[in-house]
Parts: C-alpha cells; sequence; structure tokens
C-alpha cells in the first residue's frame, strides 16, 4: 500500500507538470526572455534564488522530467561558470539518486520477484563491474540520464557508489553545458551545444573506463607474476594435468583446432568416472536389478526363484565392461588423434613450467602458454577412531578390495546418505548382504526436497537396507574377530557390527601434489571443504592457468566436467580475442537408485531459500500405462514454473527411466520453451515420455481459462437450439 501511494503520487505530479504545461518555462526562449527578471532576483537575495534553483533542479531530476538541459543553461547564465557548476553538479547528482532509490522502492521488490533468474547474471556482473559500467554511461550524454537512474535502481548496485559515480561521471557534461550557458545570448538551439563532433568526443570519452579497466587488468597481471620469469618460447599451446573426463575433453578440443597439447596421468586414463565411479557402479546397479528382478518374477507372471550366482563373477564381469570402455578413454586413442600423452606425475614449478616424473624415474620438463587442471577428487575419509585398524574400503578401493570375493561382504555398513551411498546400499542389498547406511543427518540425500528423500529411503527399506538417520559414527572398536561401529543418537550410544565398513560420506577436491601450494593457487593446509577457486572464465589466480571438473567442486558430475571443458580449453587458446563465461544454467543430474532419481534446475527448497515464487505441478507415475504394464508404477514429477507461466524452473523426475526422461526438460530449459511446447509435441504411445506431456497437461488443467471456458458452455448450448 506504502508503495501504491507513493506511485500514485509520483504519477499526480508527473501528470500535473504536464497538465499544467510546466514545461513551457523550460524551454530556451523562455529562459531568454524571463532572463533579466531573474537577474534582479539574484541581485537581491542571492542564497534564495540559489535554493529555489537547487530544489527545482532536484525535483526535475528526481521525477525524471524533461528539461535538465535548459536548467542547466540557466545555471550558468544565472550564477556564472562556478557557482552554476556547484549547483547542478550537486542538484542533478542527488536527484538521480533520488529517482534511483524510488525506482529500487517502487518497483525493485516486484522486479526482483518476477526476473530473479535473469537478474541475478546481472546483479553479479554490477557487483563486479558496476562503477565502470555506470561511469562509462554517464559519460556519453546521447544515453537518457533518467533511464539509467530507474534501470540502476533495479539493480544490486550500492547506493552510495551510484551517487559517487553519478557525481564524477557527469561533471564533464555538467561543465560543457554549464559554460555554454555563461553564453546564452550567442545559443540559438540546444543543438548549438550537444553537436555530433560533442557527442562523438563524449562517446570516446565514454570508452574510457573500458580502456581503463583493461589497463587495471594489465597491471594486476604484471603484480601477480612480478615474481617470476616468463619463457622467451613456449613448448606447448596447452598442457593438460589429469584424464578424467575434463582433461580429456580440454585435451579432445585444443588437438582439434590444432594446438599442441600434452596430457598428463599418473594412474589410470579415464579418471575415476571409467575406473573407480560412473562405469562400475552402474555395472554393479544392473546386475543387482536382475537378481532383484529374478526374486521378484511372480509380479510379472513368472515362477519367482531366488538368485544364484557367483559374486567373483560379478566383480569380473564388472572389470570387462571398464575394458570394453577403456579404449575410448585410451592413449593410443588420443595419440592416434594428436595429443602428447605422458605417463607420470606432474608438477608445476612455475606457473608455465611443468615438472613429470615417470614410474621409472625419469624426469622431463615442458613450459607451456597455457594450462588446464583436471586433477579430479578422491573420497573424503572422515578420521573416525579405530577405523584404519579395522578396515574399511571406499568408492574407489572397493573394486579391488571385493575382486576376488565368492560372496559379498555379509554385513555391509555403509557411511553416508548421498547418491554414491544410496547406489551402492541398495545394490548390496539386493545381492544378498546384510545393509546398514548411517547418516549423520536428518536424511538421505540432503540436496533433493523431502519428499524425494521419504521415497528414496521407503525404497532402500523395502530392499532390505536399514537406514539410521541423525546417527553419528564415533568410533570404531573390535573385539576378537567382531569389528563394532559405535554411534550417536540423541543422547545414547548405539553398538552395529559388520564385516566390512564402506565410506561413502562424499569427495573432495585432489589439490595437493601438484605445486600448487608453492604457487599459491591452493592453500598450503586445504580442508575437506576446499576447492580450487576459479572466476567465471574457470581462471585461476594465474590467469593463464584454468580448473575444470571435480577440482573445481561446484558439480562433481562428469558430464559437467566435459561441459567446462570446452569453456576452460577455448578461452585458454583463444581468449586473447574473446573469452566465455562459463554457463551452470541449465546442469542436469541423476541417482542411478532404483527408481531413479533425477534433477534439473530448482527443487522446492532450492526455490524456497532463494525466495523465488514457484508453483508445482506434479504428475503420479502410477497412473502412466507404460509404467502399468511394466509393473513400475511408482514415482513422479515435479515441474516448477513462476506462478501463472508455463516456463520451467526446474524439474525432479522419480521413477524408471528419469535419467532419460529429465532429457526433453533439459533441452526445454536450454531454449526457453515452456510446458506449453512439451504438451503441444506428440509423443509416441506407450512410452515413458508420456509422462513428461501429462505433467504439462497437469500444469494446463490448473492455468484453464475459467471465464472463457462458460462463455463456451452457453454457446455450445444455444448451438443446440
Amino acid at each position: 500500500m506504502k508503495r501504491f501511494l507513493l506511485l500514485s503520487l509520483i504519477l499526480c505530479l508527473v501528470a500535473g507538470f504536464f497538465y499544467f504545461d510546466l514545461n513551457q518555462y523550460l524551454s530556451l526562449s523562455e529562459l531568454k526572455n524571463r532572463l533579466n527578471s531573474w537577474d534582479t532576483v539574484i541581485e537581491d537575495r542571492l542564497w534564495l534564488a540559489a535554493s529555489l534553483y537547487f530544489l527545482a533542479y532536484f525535483a526535475l531530476a528526481s521525477l525524471s522530467l524533461p528539461g535538465a538541459a535548459v536548467l542547466t543553461l540557466a545555471g550558468g547564465a544565472l550564477f556564472g561558470l562556478f557557482g552554476g557548476v556547484v549547483l547542478v553538479s550537486f542538484a542533478s547528482s542527488m536527484g538521480a539518486t533520488a529517482a534511483f532509490l524510488l525506482s529500487r522502492y517502487v518497483f525493485g521488490s516486484t522486479v526482483h520477484k518476477r526476473f530473479a533468474g535473469r537478474l541475478q547474471t546481472i546483479n553479479r556482473g554490477m557487483e563486479k563491474d558496476g562503477a565502470f559500467y555506470l561511469f562509462s554511461l554517464r559519460l556519453v550524454p546521447v544515453f537518457p540520464f533518467f533511464v539509467i537512474n530507474l534501470l540502476m535502481g533495479l539493480t544490486h548496485i550500492k547506493t552510495w557508489t551510484f551517487y559517487w559515480v553519478s557525481q564524477v561521471g557527469m561533471l564533464l557534461g555538467t561543465i560543457v553545458y554549464v559554460n555554454a550557458g555563461t553564453q546564452l545570448a550567442s545559443i540559438q538551439n540546444i543543438g548549438d551545444i550537444a553537436s555530433p563532433s560533442l557527442l562523438i568526443s563524449f562517446t570516446l570519452l565514454g570508452l574510457m573506463p573500458l580502456i581503463a579497466k583493461k589497463i587495471v587488468n594489465v597491471m594486476q597481471q604484471k603484480k601477480i607474476y612480478k615474481q617470476w620469469k616468463k619463457p622467451n618460447k613456449y613448448d606447448r599451446n596447452l598442457i593438460v594435468l589429469g584424464a578424467g573426463a575434463g582433461g580429456l575433453v580440454s585435451a579432445y578440443i585444443a588437438v582439434a583446432v590444432k594446438a599442441k597439447v600434452t596430457l598428463i596421468e599418473h594412474h589410470k586414463m579415464g579418471g575415476d568416472c571409467l575406473n573407480y565411479g560412473c562405469v562400475p557402479s552402474k555395472a554393479l546397479i544392473k546386475s543387482s536389478k536382475l537378481a532383484h528382478l529374478m526374486a521378484h518374477a511372480d509380479q510379472y507372471g513368472l515362477q519367482q526363484q531366488q538368485p544364484r550366482f557367483s559374486f567373483r563373477q560379478i566383480m569380473q564381469r564388472i572389470q570387462e565392461v571398464i575394458k570394453q570402455i577403456e579404449p575410448h578413454d585410451s592413449v593410443e586413442r588420443y595419440t592416434s588423434l594428436g595429443v602428447e600423452v605422458v605417463e607420470g606425475y606432474a608438477r608445476l614449478v612455475d606457473p608455465w613450467t611443468v615438472e613429470t616424473k615417470t614410474a621409472e624415474g625419469e624426469t622431463t620438463t615442458l613450459t607451456a602458454k597455457n594450462i588446464v587442471l583436471a586433477t579430479g577428487a578422491e573420497p573424503i575419509v572422515p578420521p573416525i577412531p579405530g577405523m584404519g585398524d579395522s578396515g574399511y574400503v571406499t568408492s574407489e578401493t572397493l573394486w579391488e578390495r571385493f575382486l576376488h570375493l565368492d560372496q559379498p561382504p555379509r554385513r555391509l555398513v555403509v557411511l553416508g546418505g548421498g547418491p554414491i551411498g544410496c547406489e551402492l546400499a541398495q545394490s548390496f542389498a539386493r545381492l544378498g548382504s546384510e545393509v546398514i547406511q548411517v547418516e549423520m543427518d536428518s536424511r538421505l540425500m540432503r540436496r533433493e526436497d523431502a519428499d524425494v528423500s521419504e521415497f528414496v529411503k521407503q525404497s532402500l527399506h523395502s530392499d532390505g537396507v536399514e537406514v539410521l538417520t541423525n546417527h553419528k559414527a564415533l568410533r570404531c572398536e573390535r573385539h576378537g574377530e567382531e569389528k563394532i561401529l559405535v554411534l550417536q543418537h540423541a543422547s545414547r550410544e548405539v553398538h552395529v557390527a559388520y564385516d566390512e565398513l564402506l565410506c561413502a560420506v562424499g569427495r573432495k577436491p585432489r589439490l595437493q601434489g601438484f605445486g600448487l601450494e608453492a604457487l599459491g593457487i591452493v592453500d598450503r593446509m586445504p580442508t575437506n571443504n576446499s576447492v580450487l577457486s576459479t572466476n567465471e572464465f574457470l581462471q585461476t589466480s594465474f590467469p593463464h592457468i584454468y580448473a575444470v571438473g571435480d577440482v573445481v567442486g561446484r558439480f562433481q558430475f562428469t558430464h559437467t566436467a566435459a561441459h567446462q571443458a570446452w569453456y576452460a580449453a577455448v578461452n585458454a587458446l583463444f581468449g586473447r580475442f574473446k573469452k566465455f563465461k562459463v554457463d551452470y544454467r541449465v546442469i542436469p543430474w541423476t541417482t542411478f537408485v532404483d527408481p531413479e532419481v533425477a534433477r534439473v534446475g530448482l527443487n522446492e527448497q532450492d526455490a524456497t531459500e532463494q525466495k523465488i515464487p514457484f508453483e508445482v505441478s506434479r504428475y503420479d507415475l502410477g497412473d502412466l500405462d507404460r509404467a502399468i504394464t511394466e509393473n513400475a508404477a511408482k514415482g513422479f514429477i515435479k515441474v516448477l514454473t513462476p506462478p501463472g507461466k508455463d516456463k520451467i524452473l526446474g524439474v525432479t523426475i522419480v521413477g524408471e527411466h528419469a535419467g532419460e526422461l529429465i532429457a526433453e526438460f533439459v533441452l526445454a530449459m536450454k531454449h526457453g520453451l515452456g510446458l506449453n511446447k512439451i504438451l503441444g509435441t506428440i509423443h509416441c504411445y506407450p512410452t515413458w515420455n508420456e509422462a513428461n506431456k501429462y505433467v504439462a497437461g497437469e500444469w494446463k488443467k490448473a492455468h484453464k481459462p475459467e471465464a472463457i471456458l462458460r462463455w463456451l458452455e452457453r454457446f455450445h448450448r444455444w448451438n443446440l437450439k
């Protein structure tokens, strides 16, 4: 109501200005006609005249009314160059700031609620470059200042920054116009002042902040590199450390554009995803799902039977799957593409020089114009007393540790309730292990909505996993051959016996051992939460050293690492001409529990935390024909949209094939397609993809035009007569 009343008052004042034709007094001819009478007032009451002039100018600027140019001339004509500049400079800056604050107060919250997503990027830019950008605009009078005032009020630029930049930025233009006012008699029209040559000069002047910014960047780089001596010549255009997804794609892109590139890997090509993560875990999930289907074959009209298998053979199959995919990421393949692949331990001895030691002890040294760090991540092992003595496995070590077991672990404790812990807990439970999953938080998969977490918990429970949330691991004990994990729940201790302990509490960026501490790229004592800090171009503290993948830490997904790799490689090789900001707007991911959980964009808890208004359209897969035929009629799709609009803010899918179903929404979000477009697209029957169309239909039902439908009903009744 306060905003409404204030806006009403402003509109009334503006309307009154035009209704009473007050702008007639702000013409050049009127100023000349009344100049003598004003001179008399100034001679008698200088301070009163100056005060009235200041207030008039302030009101004009704050209400964004026309006539500022003529009033500025009047300042020079009435008060001289010095007095006019002082009055106009402060009145215009303060009036502009008042308009800025009015815009922010009246429209700011509404605009931010409605366009929160779009304004995030603008506000981040304003926080970083707002003063430079505003200064450039203030130096170019061809751009209406009142528009600048109103638009800046919708950003997060600080009020004080807006004021002082406006004060300084408008000063030169103020001096030009006030000085012209001192020669008012010779001026026939405003164009005599704002000549094309003068406007061109101002425009060129407006480029000065950008030039200044470039100079600042050069000076900052000199400061960064001052203690280091650049090589006179480089051996490589690009050196990439790490041959996981991020490193492989970086090297691939570089060699594709004919750059000279070296890829260094100290362990296995393909990184964690191929050797320890995505590939082996999905192979295990498939075997465990087949065992689950055999045990529940009666649900499909078949005779159920307890699956008989050798766990050793399952683990050997996993290794065979890895071997089948290995050629895609092999040394041979990348060498054939033109990449120099070096197997060894890499260390940066200075910002451009990489020293590599092979397993045989040989050392080679190469210099590079640019470097990409793609060193990946490793499992976090919490400092739980006794855990090292009793033994444990991680998502990396379990594949070798369990490779030769004839049976899966009889009693398995899984520490951690994130995606890795949930996937492995369910898989081993389906293969016959007695699994207890321990999570110190109040629920599993904390990044997902509460209803998703509960759905996953129930799915795990139905497969025999005992889920203990709000349980904190205190210590591991051994009593003879018996291993005990001691947990704290509320104020009491809980003892859990186990044969194997799987630690899956998260992953941390692999930062140590590469010389990054000596260069100051990372802290000397990184913690589990430490990540390699980069800017929007994926540059580290050294502009020619980039970082991608899990080491950056924001999204620890293989597909995100590959996505970042394109930006890092292109920026490294062509950044002197054009750099690209990495785009994180549409990042999907899937947790491969059964049923799967897939996400893209915002979920309900994200939107609530970010105070983004939303509504939810939901479709239960229990109604989907294809799901019913496959006895998989469980799960749901949730789509978040702005109130009253079909724009997709985010999607969560829980159900069979969720990882495949999410792709249509990813495409729609990437290209700005709404739910109406999905609803209007033909989907084959009977398929799982129909669910995407049906959830769009749920949105449409909730927004059907009731008034129009009532009139149509009347029309059809009339048409029966």
